[in-house]
């Protein structure tokens, strides 16, 4: 079973759901997170009890050379998209998308199936499969919140 699907299945076990894992290096140390989502939101409590229960399993199988430090936590309110499940599940947010040739664009991601997504801004709605799109994550407009 690969890395993914056991870590997917010990979120799973705590009422969560595994989003996506990154590999980072901060200053000078190298950061495995694992991110996960919940209904109602991540708190300390479960991020903490899913990083004792992975512990175990990343001694058997690391996810990286060398020595690494832990974090589980959430992918917050800006998140990247790189699969169709990260896509599906922000349908109706806001998104930033680079796409291949260079243009970036903004708008409210309108849908999201198996071979792309539909993204509609001020210029009207744009279809885009997933391999024309380099770089999406969604953003909050923190300028227009009271």
């Amino acid at each position: 079973m690969p890395l993914e699907d056991q870590i997917a299945k010990i979120v799973a076990s705590h009422g969560a759901e595994f989003y996506d894992t990154e590999t980072v290096k901060e200053n000078d140390q190298t950061i495995f997170r694992v991110y996960i989502t919940k209904e109602g939101g991540v708190d300390l409590d479960t991020c903490a009890e899913i990083s004792n229960d992975l512990s175990p399993l990343l001694d058997v199988h690391p996810p990286v050379s060398g020595n690494y430090f832990l974090e589980v936590s959430s992918p917050g309110i800006e998140r990247t998209l790189k699969k169709p499940r990260h896509f599906q599940s922000a349908v109706g947010e806001r998104v930033k998308l680079k796409i291949a040739g260079g243009e970036k664009l903004k708008g409210i991601l309108e849908s999201a199936d198996e071979e792309g997504i539909v993204l509609r801004n001020k210029e009207g709605e744009h279809r885009f499969g997933y391999p024309q799109i380099l770089k999406a994550r969604t953003y909050f407009d923190w300028a227009n919140q009271k």
